[in-house]
This record gives C-alpha cells, structure tokens and sequence, in this order.
C-alpha cells in the first residue's frame, strides 16, 4: 500500500509539471504548434486516473504511458520506456521549434525589404506629389503672364483703334462747328435790310461759306469696331481633362516569367530575343506597360554586355542584345530589382560559320583574332604603371593599371572616370563596389567604400565626378541614388532619392550643379549639391529630346551638357534647360558612327572625346560634331571602354571594362 501511494504521488508530481512545462510552451510559441505538437493527453494512460499504477512503460503503438493495469491489453504492442518516450518527445519539439525559428531570419529579411519597398513608394508619392505641385504651379505662371499679354494686347489694339475713331470725331465736330456758326451768322445777315453797310460782311460770310462747301471731311468711318477674341479651348481643355497620369503597374517579379530562344542560347554577333510577360501576385497577366525592367548579359570574366527592353504597352516586353563572344554566359532579367522567375538563366553563345567571320573580319579590316583581351599583369596592384616603351605596336598608350580581382589596383567591371585638378584619377569599381584613386602616373593611393544599401555604403557604383569643392560625386546604379563623398572617402550626403531609378553617369557643370544621367528613366537630372532639383529633361525613346539608355555626360565652356545616347547611337548637346543643341552620330563601324556610346569628355578647345563601346574604339570630334581623328588603341585592344575623362596633364584615361583595367593614352589638343 505504501509503495501504491508513492507510485501515485510520483505519477501526479509528474503530471504537473509537465502540464506546467507544456502550458508554458504553448503559450510562448502560440498556434505555431498547435497542430503539430503532440498533447500531454498522449501520454496518458487510458484506464482512469484512480487506477494509476505507474509502469514506467509507453506504448509506441498506442502512444500513450502504460500503468500496470493496462499492461495486459498492450502485451502485444511495442513499448519503450517511458523516460525514453519523454526524451524523444522532448527531442522532436525541440527539433519543430529549430525549424520554425529557422523562418525568423527570412521573415526578418523579407520584412525589411518590404519595408523598403513600402518607403520608396512613400518617398515616390512625396516626390510625384512635389512634381505636380510644382507643374501646376508653372502652369498657373505660364496662364498668369498669358492672360498679362492677351490684356496687354487688347489695350495696344483697343487704343490705336480708338485713337483713329476719337481723331475722326473731333475733326467732324469741329467741321460741324465752323459750318453751323457761319450758317447762323448767314441766315442773320440776310434777315436785316440790305444795306452799304453790311455789304463787305456778306461778302466776307459769302467766301466762308464757299470754304466751307468745299471743306474736306471724313465723311466715312475711318476704322471699324471689330475687336473679338478667339480662344481654342477645345483642345486645351481636353488636353487639360488629360494632363499627366499616375503610371503604376502590379507586375511583381516572383510571378513573372520570360520565354523564348534567347534565354538559353544565341550566336555571336547575331541579335538574340527574350519574351517578359509580367504578372500579379495571384499570377493574372498584367495589361499594361511601364513596368520597371533590367536585363544584363554577364560575360564568364563578369563584364556585361547591354541591350535594349522594348515596352509593347501590354504587359509583355522584349529584350534584344548581341554578344561579342562565344561561351557560357548568364543572363539576368530583374522586374524592380529583383529576379523574376528562373533567373538568373544559363546562356550558351556559340560562334558563327568559320567563313563569316572571316567575311565580316575583312569586311572591317580586322583579323579575326584581334579583339581579344589584353593579358593580365599583376603589376597594377603595386601602382606600377606598364609603359609605352614596352608596346609592341606603336600607339598612342602610355600605360595601363589593374587586372581582374578585389586587392588594392584590381578591379571587376569598372565603370564611370573622373580626373580631379589635383592630379587624381578616380575609378568606380562597380562589381567591388568601392572607389579607388590613382595619381596621374598610376601610383595607387586609397580606396573607400563599403557594400550596403545604407547612406554611406555603395551598392553598385557606376559613375563618378569631382565637384570644385573637391568632393566626391559617385552615382550608385543599385541604391538608386547619388553619394557625396569628402576627398578623404567620408560620407557628407545623399541626393536624388526616391527620384532616380539608375543613375549612371554624373559630372558637374561650371555653377557647381550636379547632372545625374539616369539610365533607367531615360532622363537628364540636375541638381543643387543640396540636393534640390533643379531641372530635367528626356523621356525614353528615339527623338532628338528622347534617350533609350544614356550613359555618361560631360559639360563643355558653353555650360552645355553633352549626352551619349547608348542605344540610339548618338551623342546629343543640351542646354541647361533641357533644348537640343546638337546631335551627332549613327549605328556603324565607319569615321563618326558608333556602336553604343559610353564615355565623353571635352576638351580645353571644346572638342568631344567619345568612348564607342560596341566598336572597341575612343572617336575625337570638333565642337560642331564632326569627326576628327581615332585615338591609337591598336598595340592593346580595348574591350568594351565605359568611362572616360581627361587628366590633369592633357591625357586621355579610359576604363577598359572587359579588360578590367584603366588605359592612359597620349592625346594632342
């Protein structure tokens, strides 16, 4: 009897506290485990409570604890003992819990980005919301001095009329004066008696009256009362009942897709072609255009190699790119920065027949062979410049700086170049998202930058410029924004967020303003170093005022902005509002065409400096878009040239992106 109620109160000691244990459990992980934890009922034997007489024992078949009057009916059940049921238990709930709280770091990330996105749309309404005001209020401006001139002139007009008209009235009244006084002063005369005396005054009236009779008069209107006002309002009230539109869509990339032969194979040289059909998150097709596209084709040594999106305004778009190269390539295709489906895609290039190369190699004066990549020297990461005197080919290199990799002076897809006045050559390296510098003979001297999507940090660094103050200006492709860095590499401030969709390329005018190329939009930004818009102008397609694709900019001393015009093929001059000056250039191989522009500087007599990208080629034009000579890059091919600037020293420094170097060349102004 003793042991029976020691068995019991050990029994109930047990159930209490792993009722405690597992009401505390439930409660601090909620429904999560509701369904999948097992209750403490399970381990409960199934005879009532009274007839408690603890075996030690759990039946894996029944899953509950056996006391010593159930035995009998599990004698044939696989049973296990009972601190081992409770182990195990314990072990699976542990092993659940892990597993769930697995999920936390994704739902952590997933909602930091949502987040994210949520505050680039608030910052988009703030900025939207700027742009009509102050769209409308330039509106109501151009409206006010309308109606200023329209008042103005209908008092000019009013008052010439009116002038002629009150001239032609005096003058009759007068007329009509003299006639009616001399009249009266006749008719008096001829009523008195005739008499000597009143002879020489009838004479006198008698040659009056003749002048008069004869007396010229404006007897006809000399202006007429026409004074109306023609106002089209038709037209300008429906194209106000249409003035501007809010452009959204609710494609979103997990749901997206894309199809067609280019996404896994292509020839060299031959334009390939990729279908996007965007999609809602409930996966219906999207109807409508403008959604945000990226797509880049990235070479096996991590360079890229552009194309053109084509929006078909029904929801489906096509992207069309042309490879230099054969072999295996990876295209990524990004709705709002992110992949959509299966992307990143594995893409085979694959040459063409060996006769067409050869008819195409002749057909541009060139070996087959010959746009290949310069070897790689590790000089570059000891600042040793490789010199002119060890060309083979006499060209006009001086030296070339960096290989491929992440070390001081190496570099993975470079992009944007800047030269200070100080002697610096500045690099955004793009895929090892910091900035490096360089004096003018190639001596490395610091790099800053650190990978994030936080003020301070680089994502993707594509352009680059020195402001006179000697800050750092560095357009961020990825974080959608401008940076403005000391010249020691300390952060000061952002710009142009939540306004800019790819800054590409930056460079500032002679008022100290900085110009922002955005790739993306299709536009030209210019801002205040405050960060105050001031202006801009483009829109996406192939008209003189349209971009598809601009890259980098430069300011001549008339303080206009020239723009290379990547897919249109074109470099296009601007005033600082925004009106075309200049444009220059077509798709081709020949002296002043181009095969996707990149790179532009100007010099001290205004001559424009040209990175041609497609060709491999830097073309030097006079101020009025006329070609004038090639720089000799013949010695060390160049391969697909981004960034280009003049030093300090009247040199030509290019980024050589498929090389993964920077090139200094000779260059006579």
């Amino acid at each position: 009897m003793l042991q029976f109620f020691f068995n019991c109160f050990s029994w109930c000691c047990f159930l209490d506290s792993s009722t405690d244990y597992y009401d505390k459990t439930h409660r601090l992980n909620g429904a999560l485990f509701s369904q999948s934890v097992p209750s403490l009922s399970s381990f409960l034997p199934p005879c009532k409570p009274f007839h408690l007489q603890v075996a030690d024992l759990y039946c894996s078949a029944c899953k509950c604890a056996l006391c010593e009057d159930c035995l009998p009916d599990h004698a044939e059940h696989p049973k296990v003992a009972l601190s081992q049921a409770l182990e195990q238990h314990r072990n699976n709930l542990q092993e659940r819990l892990g597993a769930v709280q697995d999920r936390l770091p994704q739902i952590s990330d997933v909602l930091s980005f949502v987040k994210e996105i949520l505050q680039q749309l608030t910052n988009q309404r703030a900025s939207i919301e700027e742009d009509i005001q102050s769209s409308f209020e330039d509106l109501h401006k151009q409206l006010d001095v309308r109606k200023s001139v329209l008042l103005m002139e209908l008092e000019v007009t009013y008052g010439l009329k009116q002038k002629v008209l009150q001239a032609q009235i005096d003058s009759l009244l007068r007329g009509e004066g003299d006639i009616t006084a001399t009249c009266t002063q006749a008719e008096e005369a001829l009523a008195g008696e005739p008499c000597v005396a009143s002879l020489q005054v009838e004479r006198e009236l008698w040659e009056r009256l003749g002048e008069l009779a004869g007396l010229g008069l404006p007897c006809q209107p000399e202006e007429n009362d026409q004074l109306d006002l023609v106002m089209e309002t038709d037209g300008l009230r429906k194209s106000i009942h249409n003035l501007g539109t809010i452009v959204t869509t609710s494609a979103v990339a997990s749901q997206s897709e894309a199809m067609g032969a280019g996404l896994e194979q292509c020839i060299v040289g031959h334009p390939a072609s990729v279908t996007i059909v965007t999609r809602d998150k409930s996966g219906g097709a999207c109807k409508s255009g403008n959604a945000i596209l990226s797509a880049e084709v990235f070479t096996p040594d991590g360079s890229i190699v552009d194309g053109e999106i084509v929006d078909h305004k029904n929801g489906t778009y096509e992207f069309v790119y042309t490879v230099p190269k054969e072999g295996d390539f990876s295209l990524a295709l990004r709705l709002y920065d992110q992949h959509i489906k299966g992307s990143p895609f594995k893409l085979t290039v694959t040459k063409t027949l060996e006769a067409e190369l050869d008819v195409g190699a002749k057909r541009r004066g060139k070996s087959p062979g010959q746009k290949k990549k310069g070897s790689k020297r590790a000089s570059s990461a000891l600042g040793t410049p490789r010199r002119k005197t060890q060309n083979p080919i006499e060209d006009d290199l001086i030296f070339r700086i960096g290989t491929k990799g992440r070390n001081k002076g190496e570099f993975t897809n470079l992009q944007g170049v800047a030269a200070s006045s100080n002697g610096r050559i500045l690099i955004a390296d793009s895929n090892n998202q910091c900035v490096q510098i360089f004096t003018n003979e190639g001596e490395f001297k610091s790099r800053f930058g650190v990978r994030g999507r936080s003020p301070g940090q680089l994502q993707r660094p594509t352009g680059v410029a020195v402001h006179p103050s000697g800050d750092i200006i560095i357009a961020d492709y990825d974080n959608k924004w401008v940076s403005i860095f000391s010249c020691e590499g300390k952060f000061k401030a952002k710009l142009g967020s939540g306004r800019l969709m790819g800054p590409k390329g930056v460079s500032v005018d002679q008022n100290g303003h900085v110009i922002v190329v955005d790739n993306k939009a299709c536009t030209v930004f210019i801002f205040q170093l405050t960060g105050k818009l001031i202006t801009k102008f483009g829109s996406r397609g192939n008209g003189d005022k349209q971009f598809a694709g601009p890259h980098f900019a430069a300011v001549n001393k008339n303080n206009e902005i020239i723009v290379t015009d990547f897919h249109n093929h074109s470099v296009k001059v601007f005033t600082l509002e925004g009106e075309l000056v200049l444009k220059f250039g077509s798709n081709g191989e020949g002296n002043g065409q181009f095969n996707a522009p990149t790179g532009v500087a100007v010099d001290i007599n205004g001559n424009i400096i040209v990175a041609d990208w497609g060709n491999s080629r830097i073309q030097v034009f006079d101020g009025s878009g006329s070609f004038l000579s090639y720089i000799n890059t013949s010695a060390d091919p160049l391969y697909g040239p981004q960034g280009l600037a003049l030093t300090s020293d009247g040199h030509v420094v290019v980024a050589d992106s498929g090389n993964h170097c920077f090139k200094v060349y000779r260059y006579l102004q």
